[in-house]
């Protein structure tokens, strides 16, 4: 499978990306007049780390930016960045060619939100690519919310508290977030996930 996930390869892309998380992570603490005291006193991470990333000098795992996401009242799509085009904040549709886009490079995932940035949405629809080896960590995390999705193609490795399962092309799933879990590339190539996130 042929992606355009940003890989160890490609060293101009990743530094604008993390640039581009941190300026929005920094933006929506500030609104909700949080300090990163108490974001770390709310997502467990350190004030360093969170500095790190708000300044774009460190790549936050999915567990980080989801853990983040919670403790600022917003949904994960919220913290990807705005697309290339026009937003419109009341939009029914999303173009293919107008999608917003969350790189985790470091963990070899790329999210693309599906459906708009829309005001107040508690529903999202991503596609998950994960390059070969991607993972989001060895440790099992929880958020708000529901989850489901289908792996589209290749194979997908997914635990959820003491279970753990290899889901395939075809294969779907659905759990409640607050139960800890975790997801990883199961196949030898690229795997895609059509997944749906709903708090």
């Amino acid at each position: 499978m042929s992606t355009s996930a940003a890989t160890p390869s490609q060293p101009p892309l990743q530094p604008q990306v993390d640039e581009q998380i941190g300026a929005g992570l920094r933006r929506l603490r500030r609104e909700r007049s949080l300090s990163l005291v108490d974001l770390a006193a709310r997502t467990q991470l350190s004030i360093g780390f969170l500095s790190q990333i708000e300044r774009g000098k460190s790549s936050p795992t999915l567990r980080a930016l989801v853990s983040m996401a919670d403790a600022l009242g917003v949904g994960l799509g919220d913290l990807f960045p705005p697309p290339n085009v026009a937003g419109d904040r009341t939009a029914t549709i999303v173009r293919g060619t107008a999608r917003s886009e969350l790189q985790l490079w470091r963990s070899g995932i790329r999210k693309q939100l599906l459906t708009p940035h829309t005001d107040g949405s508690k529903l999202s629809l991503y596609l998950v690519e994960m390059e070969a080896g991607a993972s989001t960590g060895d440790e099992l995390y929880t958020h708000g919310g529901e989850e489901a999705g289908l792996v589209m193609e290749g194979a997908m490795h997914l635990s959820v508290e003491s279970e753990s399962w290899t889901l395939r092309e075809g294969d779907s799933f659905r759990f409640l977030s607050s139960r800890p879990h975790r997801f990883a590339n199961a196949a030898e190539g690229g795997t895609r996930v059509l997944w749906v996130n709903c708090l």
